[in-house]
Formats: structure tokens, C-alpha cells, sequence
């Protein structure tokens, strides 16, 4: 599979493996964390989540920028892992639940995600540009599009653990420390019944899942349950952000080992250096900007969108769908998992799918494929907007009144979503970053690649519309929301076309 790509994609692919390991079992538990450390609402917390995956993709601009003014990306690439991993760490610090400062810790938290997501800008993009630059030969040039998709893989196969490694460290300190089991709906019944907002409803199905959890014995004190079982839940949390260190550190040996095998700007003369300037006019420099630069405001459609894994359907599999499959009972962020596993099992599929297109001389250009993607996106929030109005299911507001949704829907539904999804991503995100990589001005590869990033940054940052219209309007309108978006990219992409493909050439 990876015969005739250089040899520096596998050790690239492998660091970035590990790095997302980490990254995917943070992100997995985020927005969870967030409301059960904290006690906010799925709104508020949809707004630290979205700013924060903002912010984590638009400093990839400045990352980008760095890195091509000192024309060091590899030392910029080290740093952002070491950054990152000492974020992880301040995460990993257990403090008590409930939070006697809620302002301060969310001044801590903060911060520390902070520094995840300015690592995050130093690494990513830059690393990404690197792979591009392996590329950049007339032996390799060819194999650009499956050369990204198969560094894509690698990202998966490390975000395809990681929910498992969040999920397994949480339960077992759950039952280790607290001898509970995990309920995903406990938590907010728990705040509820700390600071009195709980309904007569709501005290019934606490007493009950409180038993349940606590191996059928009776709970008399149900505020004294309720903050043992948030301190001993969120702990776990805490202790789950060590498995994303240990990942990064792994992802930082690999790079360390293996990073004087990757190509460097700096190692070129400087008469090559201005001869590839000289080949390509300001004109020219100019209209490729300005093309990367429409498909950046596209994308933007498509990761608001896709991005709503770690909020709105989260927030979906916890609060509408039953957690259950052939008799296997799993978290919410089980659920997780499809995406990466899919991308890894299709990514094979749509490689050959290429090449085969590509020996008859018909493969489409990378921007139709994104076009192509846009419309798959579509049919997937078609799927959650038709079954979740055919199901009746409730709006938010009663789901909280009562602790549990009266009606769920079968896991396969998100399953379904997920596989619909992951064919649109590898339609989009490989190939997107590839063209990117493929038009970018010489001097100008970590900040394109930077730009890449940071229109998923200005997508996630709309993440918050999602969180807000999932609690105010019935759940298959909100869903019919980014339908709309999906196409709206769809068609502006198509519209483009001629010209990008010109571009591109």
C-alpha cells in the first residue's frame, strides 16, 4: 500500500498517529467533562467546545506563519508536541467535584486547553506541509491525493482507540474507587439534586439509576450520593487525559527519531530557493491564494457540520439512543469510534477507487471530489432529520425535566450517520489538504496548510449554533439545519469548479 510513496510518509504518519491519539481521547470525553465537572448546560458547554476547536485550527495560521518565516518546520513541529503534552498534563491534575470555584476552574481549564490548542497550531499544519514537500518531486507527484489519504488513515487509526482508552480509564475508576457503575444521564440528575433544581420526576428516576449504579442497594442520602458519584466520575476524567501524555510523548520519540529523513526548505540553496520563486509570477501567486482561499470559505460549511461529533451527537447518543447492541451495553463515547474505524476500513477502498479512475484517465479533480463530499455530508443529517421526526422524539427541555428522554431511538441510527459521514470526509479532508499542499506557493506551504486549518477553525466555532438550536427547537429541525449548510457548499463548490481545476493545472 505504501509502495511507490517516499519513505518518510510512514514515520510522518506514525507521529501524527500518536499525537491524535491523544488529541481524540481528550476530545472524546471534552463536552462531557465539561457539563459534569462544571454542571453547565449543553449551550455553555457547546460554547467552551466550539471556541476552543476554533481557536486549536486558527492558530495554525500563526503556527503556519512561523514556520515559513524561519523556514524550520521540524523545530516548529517539536515544540507544538511538547506544548500540548504539558496542556494534557494540567488536565490530568484531579481537583474536587462539585467545583467550589466554578469561575476559577473554568479559568484553569481554560487555560489549559489553551495551550493544547496553540501546540496544536505549531504541529499540525506544519506537519502537514512537510509531508506535502515529500511530494513535491516529479517521482512522487502523481501519488499526492493517495499519499494524503494514507497519512489520513494513520490519523484514524489513532483516533479509533481512543474513545476506548477514555471510556476504559473512567469505568474502572468509577468501580475501583467508588464501586459504581457508569450511567451517562447520572451526572446531570446529580447536579439537579445538588443546587435544587431537580422535579419530582427527576428525584424518582435519580433514586432509581442511584441504586442501579450502586449495585442495587438503596440510596438514603441522595445529595451525598450524588457528589461521590460526580467527584468519583470526573476523576476518572482527569486520570483519562494521562493516556493523551503518554500518547504524545510516543508521538514525540517517533519524530525525534525520525525527523532528519524528512525533506527541509532550509537544506535548499539559495539559488534553488529563488529559482522556484522565480518560476511562478506574482499573477500567478496571487490567483492560487485567492482559489485556496474560496475553497477554505467552502470547507467551512462542511466542518460545521461534520465537527458536531463531539457535541451535537454526542449530546444526541446520550440524551436519545439507546446504548445497547446485540445485549452490549457501551458509553456514549463508544459511538465515537465508527468514524475512525470506518476511515480506516474505507480508506483502502477509495485509494484503489482512485487508481483505478486514475489508469483510465477519469479521476475527478480534487475540488469535484470535495464537491462530491459536500453532497454525501447532506444525506447524512437527511437520515438523523427524517428518523428523528418520525420518532416523535421530545424536545431537550423535557428530556431535562425528566433525567431520561420517553422515547430512543436504535444505535444503528448514528452508526448509519457516522458511515455516511466518514465516505464525505474522505471525499474532503485528504484531498483537501492535498490540494492544498499541490497549489500553495512555495513560500507559503505552512500557511496555507495553516489556512486549511483555520476555516475548520471558523466551522467549529459555529459548532455553538448546533448546542444552542439542539436545546431550543425540536431536534429534526436542528438536524435540518446542516442539511442546508451541506448543500449550500455543495453547489457554491460546483459553481467554482472550472476555475479551480484551472488553477490547479
Amino acid at each position: 500500500m505504501l509502495k511507490n510513496h517516499p519513505k518518510g510518509l510512514l514515520t510522518a504518519s506514525l507521529a501524527n498517529m500518536g499525537e491524535r491519539f491523544g488529541f481524540y481521547t481528550m476530545i472524546a470525553i471534552l463536552a462531557l467533562f465539561l457539563q459534569t465537572k462544571f454542571g453547565l448546560t449543553g449551550t455553555h458547554a457547546g460554547i467552551i467546545y466550539s471556541v476552543f476547536y476554533a481557536i486549536l485550527y486558527g492558530l495554525s495560521l500563526v503556527g503556519g506563519l512561523i514556520a515559513d518565516k524561519t523556514r524550520n518546520y521540524k523545530g516548529t513541529i517539536l515544540v507544538g508536541l511538547l506544548v500540548m503534552a504539558t496542556g494534557y498534563l494540567l488536565l490530568s491534575i484531579p481537583t474536587p467535584t462539585p467545583v467550589p470555584n466554578v469561575t476559577l476552574g473554568l479559568v484553569y481549564g481554560c487555560s489549559a486547553l489553551l495551550m493544547i490548542a496553540f501546540g496544536n497550531g505549531l504541529f499540525k499544519g506544519n506537519l502537514q506541509a512537510v509531508v506535502g514537500q515529500m511530494y513535491d518531486n516529479e517521482q512522487f507527484n502523481k501519488m499526492r491525493d493517495s499519499g494524503f489519504s494514507l497519512f489520513y488513515m494513520f490519523i484514524n487509526l489513532g483516533a479509533m482507540f481512543a474513545p476506548f482508552a477514555a471510556m476504559g480509564v473512567r469505568d474502572w475508576w468509577l468501580k475501583y474507587s467508588g464501586g459504581f457503575l457508569y450511567d451517562a444521564g447520572l451526572p446531570m440528575l446529580c447536579h439537579q439534586q445538588l443546587n435544587g433544581t431537580i422535579t419530582v420526576q427527576g428525584s424518582e428516576n435519580l433514586t432509581r439509576l442511584a441504586a442501579e449504579v450502586s449495585g442495587g442497594a438503596n440510596v438514603a442520602n441522595l445529595s451525598e450520593f450524588a457528589g461521590k458519584y460526580l467527584n468519583t466520575f470526573t476523576e476518572g476524567f482527569h486520570y483519562a487525559f494521562i493516556v493523551a501524555i503518554v500518547a504524545m510523548l510516543v508521538s514525540t520519540v517517533i519524530y525525534i527519531v525520525n525527523r532528519k529523513g524528512y525533506p527541509d526548505p532550509k537544506d535548499k540553496t539559495a539559488e534553488t530557493a529563488n529559482a522556484e520563486l522565480a518560476e511562478m509570477s506574482l499573477q500567478e501567486v496571487r490567483q492560487r491564494v485567492w482559489a485556496l482561499m474560496a475553497v477554505f470559505a467552502v470547507v467551512i460549511f462542511f466542518w460545521f457540520s461534520f465537527n458536531q461529533s463531539g457535541l451535537m451527537l454526542t449530546f444526541f447518543a446520550r440524551d436519545y439512543t439507546e446504548l445497547t447492541i446485540f445485549g452490549w451495553s457501551f458509553g456514549v463515547e463508544a459511538l465515537q469510534t465508527v468514524n475512525p474505524v470506518m476511515v480506516v476500513l474505507l480508506t483502502p477502498i477509495i485509494v484503489s477507487f482512485y487508481g483505478w479512475l486514475r489508469a483510465k484517465g477519469i479521476e475527478p479533480s480534487a475540488p469535484k471530489k470535495i464537491a462530491i463530499g459536500m453532497g454525501i455530508a447532506a444525506m447524512a443529517f437527511v437520515l438523523l432529520a427524517v428518523v428523528s421526526f418520525v420518532a416523535k422524539l421530545p424536545l431537550h427541555s423535557e428530556v431535562v425535566a425528566a433525567g431520561v428522554s420517553a422515547v430512543k431511538v436504535s444505535p444503528w441510527v448514528l452508526i448509519g450517520t457516522y458511515f455516511i459521514l466518514t465516505i464525505a470526509e474522505l471525499f474532503i479532508s485528504p484531498l483537501g489538504i492535498s490540494f492544498v499542499s499541490k497549489v500553495a506557493p512555495p513560500k507559503y506551504q505552512g500557511l496555507m496548510q495553516g489556512g486549511w486549518l483555520a476555516a475548520a477553525g471558523t466551522g467549529n466555532l459555529l459548532l455553538l449554533v448546533g448546542a444552542l438550536f439542539y436545546e431550543l427547537i425540536p431536534i429534526w429541525a436542528a438536524w435540518s439545519i446542516f442539511v442546508v449548510a451541506c448543500f449550500i457548499a455543495m453547489f457554491t463548490m460546483l459553481f467554482m469548479l472550472k476555475w479551480l481545476e484551472k488553477i490547479a493545472k
